[in-house]
């Protein structure tokens, strides 16, 4: 598992999630701050994450 952190794009806030390298596609998860979903998006290559996306999803 990879830590990372980054802003949510509702509150903002300095948050973190932990990501599987083995996952390839992207998923949801809630914000740990303000609840809202984030559609995340990490790709890595020999562990790292060299992309990572955070986006609001529009309700």
């Amino acid at each position: 598992m990879h830590e990372h952190f980054f802003q949510c794009p509702y509150c903002w806030q300095s948050i973190s999630m932990l990501f599987d390298p083995s996952v390839t596609s992207s998923y949801i998860e809630d914000c740990e701050v303000c609840c809202n979903p984030i559609r995340v998006e990490a790709q890595f290559e020999d562990g790292e994450i060299v992309m990572f996306n955070a986006v609001d999803i529009a309700q």
